[in-house]
């Protein structure tokens, strides 16, 4: 699959020329430095980066399927031969174990996952983390030997203007390397994943590029690309690579085994405008202003309170909540980070512990039956871990709708996953539990409200 395209977005100016961030870079002064080349860095680097083939068997369902009448008469027809689909991007080996970083739209759903070398050599994969929200996956091949594999770099020592080369497979053609610079950092607002914090570069970065190294002139993993800016499906000159210390941490999680979690705040966070920069006395809008605290969470204890404005975390400026979540995540559950804070007037220093999100109360999942509105539909408890996973407000309680039994009364009626089921017949829905009995014990018939993207929605069924 593809680097997906995304939204275009207002042009950032370029920060002075600075010292690269590659230590002793410079601008080549003579015809012996300009005929220098990049064979023996892509000789060193090229070895680590795989292609990455995903399959995923789809039914195909005839369109008489679920119709009593039309199923007597043809039903035959409804034994169709499975689709496969199929998806070609790009893998890095970060591990000389055989783990690879990939990104998570190249593997998702797949039933099946090989990769290819670039000696030729193919090895069935089996994934071992993904997560989609980061767009990240790590797949795991088996071999005797060490497999040949990329460092690791530090991504807060990039700079504008240092060089880099992406490696990958555009288009299915083949390994390809393009060069050029880093055009910009920290962009957010591109529209791919949760964490909107991506390098910026003009290597030329294409589809099947997708799980691709971009790599620093020492050969280190600096990103994996994940994204273009593209009005036609091909480089423009704008590709977007998710930083490399989000690749670590998401990395270490899947080589303990463990699920990659985000830490969990317990507050809510908005981007400060300019009439907000204006009126706390900032010389321009930047930061994450609090909108919400939850009581008896990190956040609350550690003395955070609604209209406070994180300004930077462990000396990194925060410029928008996109920002601040990536810190959280790359800085990793279990170690206490320093914001800084503008409290009214005040600027201060709160030390914040980052936990993984609670699990209280108990999901209770259930799948609710019986004629009523609510058949068929999976529902849940909200906690703050479920909320966190489903990307709704961490300070959301109530019960949750997961999924929807296609043909369903829920989904007859509009239930939709996501859905947060929040009053049944004027009372307050507040379990998994109560709501399968109001439901069962209705007479009249339904009036319930559900709460969609922000937006509070009623229906009635009689």
């Amino acid at each position: 699959m593809g680097a997906s395209p995304v939204a275009a977005q207002a042009p950032v100016p370029i920060a002075p020329a600075t010292s690269g961030g590659q230590g002793d870079a410079a601008v080549p002064t003579s015809l012996p430095q300009i005929k220098m080349s990049f064979a023996p860095l892509v000789k060193k680097s090229a070895p680590a980066v795989v292609n990455v083939y995903a399959a995923k068997t789809v039914p195909q369902r005839s369109p008489f399927a679920g119709d009593p009448f039309f199923e007597q008469f043809f039903g035959a027809q409804q034994r169709r031969q499975p689709r496969v689909q199929s998806s070609l991007g790009s893998g890095v080996v970060v591990d000389p174990s055989g783990l690879i970083v990939t990104n998570n739209h190249v593997v998702a759903d797949a039933d099946e996952v090989r990769v290819a070398l670039a000696d030729g050599r193919e090895f069935d994969a089996r994934l071992l983390a993904k997560d989609e929200r980061i767009d990240l996956a790590v797949l795991k091949v088996d071999n005797r030997e060490p497999f040949a594999s990329l460092d690791i770099a530090d991504s807060d020592r990039l700079e504008i203007g240092d060089l880099v080369l992406a490696i990958g497979n555009p288009f299915g053609i083949g390994q390809t390397v393009t060069n050029g610079i880093v055009s910009a950092l920290a962009r957010t607002h591109i529209g791919t994943n949760d964490f909107g914090f991506f390098i910026q570069t003009d290597a030329a970065i294409n589809p099947g590029n997708s799980g691709g190294a971009l790599i620093d002139s020492s050969g280190r993993l600096i990103g994996i690309n994940t994204a273009i800016f593209s009005r036609s499906g091909g480089s423009n000159g704008i590709g977007f690579a998710i930083p490399s210390n989000m690749v670590r941490v998401f990395v270490e999680a899947a080589k303990t085994g463990k699920r990659f979690e985000r830490p969990f705040v317990g507050a809510t966070f908005t981007p400060v405008s300019r009439d907000v920069a204006e009126a706390v006395g900032l010389d321009r809008p930047r930061g994450a202003l609090i909108e919400n605290v939850a009581k008896d969470m990190p956040a609350a204890e550690a003395g955070l309170k609604p209209g406070d404005v994180v300004l930077a975390i462990d000396s990194f400026e925060i410029v928008d909540p996109d920002t601040l979540g990536y810190r959280l995540a790359t800085a990793g559950i279990g170690k206490t980070v320093k914001l800084s804070v503008l409290s009214g007037n005040e600027r201060e220093t709160i030390e914040l512990p980052l936990r993984p999100a609670p699990e209280k109360p108990a999901a209770d999942r259930r799948v609710l039956k019986g004629e009523t509105p609510f058949a068929g539909a999976s529902v849940a408890n909200l906690s703050p871990k479920l909320a966190d996973d489903l990307d709704l407000p961490v300070t959301q309680t109530g019960v949750v709708v997961t999924d929807i039994q296609r043909g369903s009364l829920a989904a007859r009626f509009g239930l939709e996953p996501k859905d947060v089921i929040l009053t049944l017949n004027g009372d307050e829905v507040e379990s998994t539990a109560a709501l399968e009995r109001m439901a069962v014990g209705a007479r009249r018939g339904w009036r319930f409200e559900v709460e969609r993207d922000g937006q509070r929605l009623t229906q009635v069924v009689r």
